[in-house]
């Protein structure tokens, strides 16, 4: 299973450089416009989503291969897939209408701070998602007491 573990490294390095274009649209040779467009929110979403699905699927296929999940990593799970639904609504409020800058046919995207740190509080929730399931796994191999007879 190292294969699988490798590929969820990939993963993560292509989640991070795919928000690093996001973030740094200029690294890529594009001349970065006024502002932030759906396009680029979209790519950095993309790239905090492939980040931590790596992260996800290292962690499993590196120190649980074989074992069933507990419920705490199943937590952890759940968690960090909210952290990145909490990031996405917060990046599409004002494109999907229930931001403080309503968007009307003349106004551009406005990406405020409450947009920024609704973004990077999901990621920090998907993260701590990631860390729950890497250190809640099972201790003992998965297995129940076997000295019990």
């Amino acid at each position: 299973m190292p294969r699988v573990a490798q590929f969820g490294i990939a993963l993560g390095a292509l989640g991070i450089v795919l928000a690093l274009m996001g973030l740094f649209p200029g690294v890529t040779g594009i001349e970065p416009a006024g502002g932030i467009g759906i396009l680029q929110v979209t790519t950095i979403l993309v790239g905090f989503l492939l980040l931590i699905l790596g992260a996800l699927i290292y962690v499993k296929f590196t120190f649980y291969v074989l074992q069933p999940a507990t419920l705490s990593q199943q937590i952890g799970v759940r968690l960090s897939l909210t952290g990145l639904l909490v990031a996405a609504m917060a990046g599409y409020a004002d494109i999907l209408g229930f931001g403080s800058h309503l968007r009307d046919g003349a106004s551009d995207i406005y990406f405020g701070w409450l947009q920024a740190v609704g973004i990077i509080g999901g990621f920090g929730l998907a993260a701590v998602g990631v860390l729950i399931y890497a250190v809640m796994g099972a201790g003992d191999g998965g297995r129940e007491n076997d000295s019990k007879g």
